[in-house]
């Protein structure tokens, strides 16, 4: 998987799960904020000390997970 500079998951940071480099803002509450309907300028206004790119590249972590997953069909049968 592709190096995401602006991303770091470290065990002792939210359980190990994606962050914001030198935040707690996770991943995934850039992704549930975006899903519900929010922009990434109004993610930015509720937290001023993020960039643009920071959004961007937690989407980019995304994609590029989902990206890896291997896809199994009813039948059974795998990509």
């Amino acid at each position: 998987m592709k190096k995401h500079e602006r991303i770091e998951i470290n065990p002792e940071i939210m359980f190990g799960k994606p962050v914001i480099k030198g935040t707690r803002i996770t991943v995934e509450l850039i992704l549930r904020k975006l899903a519900g309907g929010m922009s990434p300028e109004e993610i930015l206004q509720d937290h001023p000390h993020l960039k643009l790119e920071n959004i961007f590249d937690a989407q980019e972590l995304a994609a590029d997970y989902l990206g890896q997953e291997d896809i199994i069909f009813a039948s059974g049968n795998q990509l």
